[in-house]
This record gives structure tokens, C-alpha cells and sequence, in this order.
């Protein structure tokens, strides 16, 4: 099994697939692995929907701009954000720290007030607020398929709305991104990085 240092030097964004068949118990790892991630308050809002037939690849393909790799892949897993999910998570996260002395009073007030404060904002601006948690167990999921020799991509270039609608959620749902997964037919070179002197700021 690869270590996180391999693992995070190994992974490419992967855009063709082989044809094979995943594993369902796989595809449970890397949920499984998501669901393990952190978030803020241990709200846990991420909500995955796992897709595997072909038709529906087909309209999460044409809902991020025809973006045809999307279809190749054996499974999408569509990655959302539940808003309320998160609003009560927060609430209920922030007085179990509480509890427990992990933060301090003041802490947990200020939390509550910035929970508070979220509710009175619309859901194009809550949600990207929401999302970076979301990220968090997408990243999970990325890393842990290198276990399985699996590839993965990011999808964020993809119309929301057009995803929601396929599958008929509210705007409580917000979808996060795409995450094609298959089997590699491919082996990207590295993509250039900026050496970390660039990554510092004085």
C-alpha cells in the first residue's frame, strides 16, 4: 500500500478510461474514506450520489459542457453539499466541542453568531461557503483510489442546476463537483509545479 507522500506524488488527473468493471467494495473505500474526512464543526455536510449507467453518465457529461471523458468513466459520484445538512450539523457540532472543552465559550458564541449570519444569505452565496468541506472528503476519496490503481479527475467546470434537475433535488443540494472513477488507460506526465519559494508569502 502506498504511503500519503506516494500517494499525493503519484496522483494525476485522469481524463481515459478502461472499460472495466470497478469493485463495489471499492467504490464503499472511498466513501468510506470521505466520510472520515474533517469539517468545520464536524458538521459533515457532503452528500454523494454514485452513477454508473450509461445514460446518466451521458447527462452529467452534457450538464459539464460535454465534457465526453465523464461518460467513459465506470462511476461518477456525484459530490454535493446538503446546506441544511450543514446548518444543523454546525449547530449541534459547535455544542458538542463545546461540551467537551475542545473550544471555549467565546469561541462557540462567535461559531453560532457566524451560523446565524449564514442563514440570512441566499443559496448562490451559501453554498460555495459550504463546498470547501465538501473538498475536503473529495480529496480524501482522490488519494484513497490510488490504493485500487484507481484514476480519478476533478470535475468543477459543470452546470449545477442542470445536475440538480437531472436527478430532481432542491436548492438545498448544491453540487460540489464531478468525480469521474475508473481503471487508467492513460499515464500523464507530471503537470508542472511551482517550486515552493513561489508558495511563500513575506
Amino acid at each position: 500500500m502506498l504511503t500519503t507522500k506516494e500517494a499525493i506524488e503519484k496522483r494525476r488527473s485522469i481524463r481515459k478510461f478502461k472499460p472495466d468493471v470497478i469493485p463495489e467494495k471499492h467504490i464503499e473505500a472511498l466513501l468510506e474514506a470521505a466520510r472520515l474526512a474533517p469539517s468545520g464543526c464536524n458538521a459533515q455536510p457532503w452528500r454523494f450520489k454514485v452513477v454508473r449507467d450509461p445514460e446518466t453518465k451521458q447527462q452529467l457529461a452534457d450538464a459539464a459542457y460535454q465534457q465526453k471523458f465523464i461518460e467513459s468513466a465506470p462511476v461518477v459520484i456525484v459530490c454535493c453539499a446538503d446546506i441544511q445538512g450543514y446548518l444543523d450539523g454546525t449547530v449541534s457540532g459547535t455544542q458538542d466541542l463545546g461540551k467537551i472543552g475542545a473550544l471555549e465559550d467565546r469561541i462557540v458564541k462567535i461559531l453560532q453568531k457566524r451560523t446565524n449570519d449564514i442563514k440570512t444569505i441566499n443559496v448562490e452565496q451559501m453554498a460555495p461557503k459550504i463546498s470547501f468541506n465538501v473538498a475536503i472528503a473529495i480529496e480524501h476519496m482522490v488519494l484513497r483510489a490510488l490504493d485500487f490503481d484507481l484514476g480519478t479527475c476533478w470535475v468543477r467546470l459543470l452546470d449545477e442546476k442542470k445536475i440538480s434537475d437531472i436527478f430532481g433535488w432542491g436548492n438545498n443540494i448544491y453540487v460540489t463537483a464531478l468525480l469521474p472513477v475508473g481503471y487508467p488507460a492513460e499515464t500523464p506526465a507530471p503537470r508542472k509545479r511551482k517550486p515552493l519559494q513561489d508558495l511563500l508569502i513575506s
